[in-house]
């Protein structure tokens, strides 16, 4: 169960990044609206907030959470870019999240 629950807690800071760094390129690349830079800085400070409700060391997280954030960024690229993603990156996403399950899940003695 505690895999599930950090498995879930990296999906949730992973789209609250990406929609943290989305935001502001709306406004940047396609002239959207500068107000969209309020939830983005609101997305990014709930997206280090996530990530400090870990329990491990901190360097442990970010390093784990890279491969999760890999994977929703592929997810990202195909559901909101409108990019179907190549076989070569669903295997790369795949090959993260073994990482990311290395790094949090292996047995520790501390």
């Amino acid at each position: 169960m505690t895999e599930l629950k950090t498995v879930a807690l990296f999906l949730v800071t992973a789209v609250a990044e990406i929609l943290g760094c989305y935001l502001p390129s709306l406004w940047l690349k396609e002239g959207k609206s500068a107000w969209l830079l309020v939830p983005a800085a609101a997305s990014l400070a709930l997206f280090a907030w996530l990530l400090s409700l870990h329990p491990t060391a901190s360097g442990r997280v970010y390093a784990a959470y890279g491969g999760v954030y890999i994977f929703v960024a592929i997810l990202w690229l195909w559901s909101v870019d409108g990019v179907r993603p190549t076989v070569w990156d669903f295997v790369g996403s795949l090959v993260a999240l073994a990482g990311m399950a290395i790094i949090m899940f292996a047995p520790r003695s501390v």
